[in-house]
């Protein structure tokens, strides 16, 4: 036989252990499915209206104008930890 642990009073602790887990378990609810799935999320946003953003156009000299400030913002980042790159 295995060990049993019984006080003089018949009290078993293994068994009190069990008992108040198969309780607890038999509660549980391991149905883990949700009504709608990612893709479903996906359509969802899609359907309510979402509008891409669409930057206006840059004449060529904006362009090289923006590049040079970003290339002077790089090289004088006036000791910074980060790489000065911000959005």
């Amino acid at each position: 036989m295995g060990k049993e642990r019984k006080d003089a009073d018949g009290f078993d602790e293994e068994e009190l252990i069990r008992s108040e887990f198969e309780s607890i378990v038999s509660g549980l609810n391991l149905d883990q499915s949700a009504p709608t799935t990612y893709l479903d999320d996906l359509d969802r946003i899609d359907n309510e209206g979402f509008v891409q953003p669409n930057p206006p156009s840059q004449s060529p000299r904006g362009f090289v104008q923006s590049a040079r400030n970003a290339i002077t913002r790089w090289f004088h980042k006036n000791n910074r930890d980060d790489d000065g790159a911000t959005l």
